[in-house]
């Protein structure tokens, strides 16, 4: 019963306490709109003068000896040391590959030297080559002239003694007939006993390889074998 009657006097209690507490709140909503129009006529003029400070600061100030001066140099510095070595750097790699051209130039010079070198001792080796090769060819030569020479020899000693074996007396091959004419005009009739022609001969002429050296009616008819002999046909050889 208690609870009950206490339950209905704070409902009562909200009640009329709800109308104070809207009037309230719109005094309060007309205090912070007050407020805040005259902060921001207050924030205007604040930012004006502000703009204008800022602007009279831009335009008196001194960029020389500043430390936005000072920070500018020092960044101009770095970049300037960061291109000098960049640049040391460079000239560092182009001296290296000027070496490395200069170097690789004497390796071909050297290469170069080299070859003309052994294309040279090639040269050499081919002609002392070639030398030898004539060399034994001549020696070859020689030899086998050596070879062929004891050969040749018994060819040329066969053929002269079949040469000599084929010198006939003259009283072989032929038969004095007659002997005529006067002084150093004489003349003779020879017949060839192998065909039994009648052959007419004077001084000086050759007949079958023999030549006639003088007719003499005393002493007949003298002939020179091929062998340079001296064969006689007379009369009486010759009947």
């Amino acid at each position: 019963m208690l609870n009950k009657l206490m339950v209905n006097l704070l409902l009562v209690a909200s009640v009329v306490a709800l109308p104070v507490s809207y009037a309230s709140a719109e005094v309060l909503d007309e205090d912070i709109e007050i407020t805040e129009s005259v902060s921001d006529g207050e924030n205007a003029s604040d930012d004006a003068a502000m703009e204008e400070q800022s602007a009279n600061a831009v335009a008196n100030y001194d960029v020389d000896g500043s430390l936005f001066q000072q920070i500018t140099d020092l960044e101009q510095e770095k970049v300037l040391m960061q291109l000098e070595k960049e640049r040391a750097q460079l000239d560092l790699e182009l001296d290296r590959l000027a070496a490395e051209k200069i170097k690789l130039h004497m390796e071909i010079d050297t290469l170069s030297g080299r070859a003309e070198q052994q294309q040279q001792e090639l040269e050499n080796a081919k002609a002392k080559l070639e030398a030898e090769t004539a060399k034994l060819e001549k020696q070859k030569a020689a030899l086998e002239s050596e070879d062929a020479e004891p050969v040749a020899k018994s060819a040329r000693a066969a053929s002269t003694d079949d040469e000599k074996t084929e010198v006939k007396k003259v009283t072989e091959l032929f038969k004095l007939v007659n002997i005529f004419g006067a002084g150093n005009q004489l003349q003779a009739t020879v017949a060839d006993l192998t065909t039994g022609q009648n052959k007419k001969i004077s001084v000086g002429r050759s007949i079958d390889g023999y030549t006639v050296k003088s007719i003499s009616l005393d002493d007949g008819i003298m002939f020179v074998d091929p062998d340079g002999n001296a064969q006689t046909l007379n009369v009486v050889s010759g009947k």
